[in-house]
C-alpha cells in the first residue's frame, strides 16, 4: 500500500541520532523529510526545494537555529517553522517567536507530540491560504480572473466558474509557474484525499484548459505522480 504524501519538511538537527529517528518517524508517518545537520546546509537545502514545514532545532554548530530561521524568513515569509530547543528559558521563546515562529517544542519530547505539533500548524497555515485572499485579482496571460466574483475574463468573453473550479484556479494562481501538490490541493478544496475525489479534481482541472485555450502561453500541465503546474510564459 502506497502512503500518501502529506508534505515536505525541512528538518535541521546537529544530532545525528535524534535527526534519524525523526526522519524515520516523519517518514512513516507520510511525510518527505530532507535533513540537514547543521545551519549551514539547512539553508543550502531550503533555498533548492520547496517545502511545506521547517523544523530547527536551536543550538547548532556553523550557523544557529535562530539565524537561519532568519534567513529563511527573508526568502520565505510564509513557510511555518517550529523551533526544537534543550532551553527552556523563557527569553529564547520569545525571541523564537519574534522571528515568526510557529511553535516551539522543548526537548526531550514524544514523536506523537511532534506528529500533533505538525498537524496543527499545517491545518493552521492552509486554512489561512484559503481565507486570506478573498478579494484577489489575478493575471493570468491574456486572461483576468476575479476570485470574489468568481469571473475568469479575457480575449472579449467573461465566464463565471462554478466554486470548486474558482478554488481550483485560484489555488494554480498562487502557485503560477510553481508545483501545487495534488495532496494538498484535495485537503484544501475537497477537505480529503482519496480516489475519487482526486478524479474529481481531474475533471475541474481538464474544464480550466479548456476555459484558457485561447492563450497559448497558458497551460495547465500534469506533473506525473506529484501533482499540476500553471505555466505561464512572462
Amino acid at each position: 500500500m502506497i502512503r500518501k504524501q502529506k508534505g515536505t519538511i525541512l528538518l535541521v538537527e546537529d544530532d545525528q541520532n535524534l535527526g534519524f529517528v525523526l526522519t524515520d518517524f516523519l517518514g512513516i508517518s507520510g511525510y518527505k523529510v530532507e535533513h540537514a545537520e547543521d545551519g549551514v546546509k539547512g539553508y543550502e537545502i531550503f533555498k533548492n526545494g520547496k517545502f511545506d514545514l521547517c523544523i530547527i532545532d536551536v543550538m547548532m554548530p556553523f550557523k544557529d537555529g535562530f539565524t537561519l530561521a532568519e534567513e529563511i524568513r527573508n526568502t520565505d515569509k510564509n513557510v511555518p517553522i517550529i523551533f526544537l530547543t534543550a532551553k527552556t528559558m523563557k527569553e529564547d521563546k520569545i525571541r523564537g517567536f519574534k522571528l515568526g515562529a510557529d511553535d516551539y517544542i522543548t526537548k526531550p519530547f514524544s514523536t506523537e507530540e511532534l506528529s500533533l505539533r505538525i498537524e496543527a500548524v499545517l491545518r493552521r497555515t492552509r486554512q489561512a491560504l484559503i481565507t486570506s485572499d478573498h478579494g484577489a485579482i489575478y493575471n493570468i496571460g491574456k486572461y483576468t480572473f476575479n476570485y470574489s466574483n468568481q469571473i475568469l475574463s479575457g480575449l472579449g468573453q467573461e465566464r463565471r466558474l462554478t466554486k470548486k473550479e474558482a478554488e481550483v484556479l485560484r489555488l494554480l494562481c498562487i502557485n503560477k509557474n510553481k508545483i501545487l501538490r495534488r495532496e494538498i490541493a484535495l485537503k484544501m478544496i475537497w477537505g480529503e484525499d482519496d480516489y475519487f475525489m482526486g478524479r474529481s479534481m481531474d475533471v475541474y482541472i481538464t474544464k480550466l484548459r479548456k476555459f484558457l485555450e485561447g492563450d497559448p502561453d497558458v497551460t495547465i500541465t500534469n506533473i506525473h505522480r506529484t501533482g499540476f503546474m500553471l505555466e505561464v510564459k512572462e
